[in-house]
């Protein structure tokens, strides 16, 4: 089943949940499917980002996970879900659009379903990147956020979007290239756009983490690191870790970037990005 909204979107029915997906170019093109982090709409993947990859012969895939943006929800602190599900819910957009491989992006995280998808699925992988996340081991240095304060009122909107902006702030680390404005604007439309603001806040943190009982040592594919240095979340060793753990990986290094992808930085991650999903070294 799929329904189409507006602006491209459209809501795609896999297993028991609705997903709200919007693609980007021909699909006749190399399929790059980009998966967001905790508590991160599609829209965290900016749509000019997703055009300028387009722009390189990519169809981009972005979607909202569950209980982000217009995707199916749950009841704040009771998600109905678990870790593999999300991966199985990415897996199950590839069927929806007839796409047997994809280049994965995941990011924060989605560098788990990454690694599901890498493991328990190598035959619909095409290339792995990884963006801002670890491998979870011991001994790598401890997230720097700083940033505590108390959980705003789910029904003042204006309130939400003031905390996530803070939010955003504190884990760009910084960042010289951080923009408050572009910030509260992308902010303002996830919150407008999303059917429950106060599941958002709470259930990616809420569920069980079941994923594979594998390392990212058993990855075959092609794989990409990205890391910013400013990173506060996952300080730049956790992408040190993660590039040595898999076997042939590259390391791109973000000079200024925290825990996102900047836009001055677009015009060194996107030509990095499409050379590794078309079989070349970054």
């Amino acid at each position: 089943m799929t329904d189409h909204l507006s602006n491209g979107e459209k809501l795609v029915g896999i297993s028991d949940v609705e997903l709200c997906v919007e693609t980007f170019g021909n699909p006749a093109n190399p399929a790059v499917l980009l998966v967001d982090g905790a508590a991160a709409s599609m829209l965290w993947w900016e749509a000019e980002l997703c055009e300028q990859i387009a722009g390189g012969d990519r169809f981009v895939i972005r979607y909202d996970n569950r209980d982000t943006g217009r995707s199916t929800s749950y009841p704040p602190g009771q998600p109905g879900y678990t870790y593999k599900d999300l991966a199985g819910d990415a897996l199950g957009i590839l069927d929806a659009l007839n796409v047997e491989r994809a280049h994965v992006v995941c990011r924060s995280m989605a560098g788990g379903i990454g690694l599901i998808f890498g493991v328990e699925h190598p035959g619909r992988v095409a290339s792995l990147t990884f963006v801002s996340t670890s491998t979870g081991e011991d001994g790598l240095p401890p997230s720097s956020v700083e940033f505590t304060p108390a959980d705003p009122d789910p029904a003042d909107s204006a309130a939400v979007v003031d905390f996530v902006v803070a939010s955003a702030k504190a884990y760009s680390g910084g960042s010289p290239y951080f923009d408050e404005a572009a910030m509260r604007a992308l902010v303002e439309q996830d919150v407008a756009r999303t059917r429950n603001i106060a599941s958002t806040l709470t259930n990616h943190y809420a569920m069980t983490f079941d994923g594979p009982s594998h390392s990212y040592g058993d990855i075959k594919a092609p794989t990409l690191v990205v890391h910013g240095d400013h990173d506060p979340a996952f300080p730049l060793p956790h992408g040190h870790a993660l590039r040595d753990a898999i076997p042939g990986a590259q390391l791109l290094i973000l000079q200024g970037a925290g825990h996102d992808l900047p836009r001055p930085l677009w015009d060194v991650f996107v030509p990095a990005l499409l050379q590794h999903t078309g079989g070349g070294r970054p």
